[in-house]
């Protein structure tokens, strides 16, 4: 049977979602406690994409095929008992068999958190803590820039090859809370460094070291550009993966 997890998790201690060899990961946690709830059967999970090393997620969503009989509270509530306190799961449910996390996909939503204020120690592993004042203004203006459907190519790492770029920006938007920014990007999908490459550029716009309307003349040279870089990891959430209707 096909069940649809949705689950949390706090990146900070995780070499990113993906399975590595003699790293710890999220994707092997989950796979751990799913094999052994599966009678010890090897038991894979697909996710509806991957984070980084030290990026967070409120929503994820991941599809698993479970031989064994189990209803969606016990599928849960054995997970959650098996899993570091580090992931949590926050729902499951039975779905049919075509159902794919990854490919059904049709929008997500990351937020990423900035502290413009004093350095915070103690939020240092969630809000990146850049302790520098930002021009919000001209930031507003350049943000928007990233809406509609583009060539990211220059957003993604250089290694990084794939038969296509383009990808759709829905909403782009920055939320200001005393000292503390939010990005908060809703689109059809994202490439690797995607959401933090394009924070980092907005950074340096706000520092006035590049222009507004430097977000247009990046996209459209299609290179990355010199005087930006990838934001940090720790303030990089994935919020919510969205399905049609019937998939919450």
């Amino acid at each position: 049977m096909r069940y649809l997890i949705k689950f949390s998790y706090d990146g900070t201690n995780f070499h990113g979602f993906e399975s590595q060899p003699d790293y710890r990961t999220i994707e092997d946690e989950l796979n751990k406690a799913l094999t052994y709830i599966n009678n010890g059967k090897e038991t894979k999970l697909v996710a509806s994409g991957r984070t980084d090393k030290g990026v967070h997620a409120l929503g994820q969503i991941a599809h698993v095929d479970i031989m064994v009989s189990i209803t969606e509270e016990k599928l849960k509530r054995a997970l959650n008992s098996l899993l570091p306190n580090d992931i949590h799961v926050i729902d499951a449910k039975v779905v049919s068999d075509d159902f794919h996390a990854r490919y059904m996909a049709k929008e997500k939503i990351y937020q990423y958190k900035l502290n413009m204020g004093e350095y915070n120690p103690i939020e240092r592993n969630y809000v990146y803590q850049l302790s520098q004042k930002l021009d919000i203004t001209k930031m507003n203006k350049a943000i928007k820039y990233f809406i509609g459907k583009h060539d990211f190519r220059a957003f993604t790492e250089t290694k990084e090859k794939r038969s296509s770029y383009e990808r759709e920006i829905l909403e782009a938007t920055i939320e200001k809370e005393e000292d503390i920014l939010t990005f908060t990007f809703r689109g059809t999908g994202f490439i690797k460094y995607q959401v933090r490459n394009m924070v980092g550029l907005l950074i340096q716009i706000g520092l006035g070291k590049k222009d507004v309307d430097s977000v247009t003349k990046i996209i459209e040279g299609k290179t990355r550009s010199a005087g930006y870089r990838t934001a940090h990891p720790e303030g990089l959430y994935l919020v919510q993966v969205i399905y049609k209707k019937d998939v919450k």
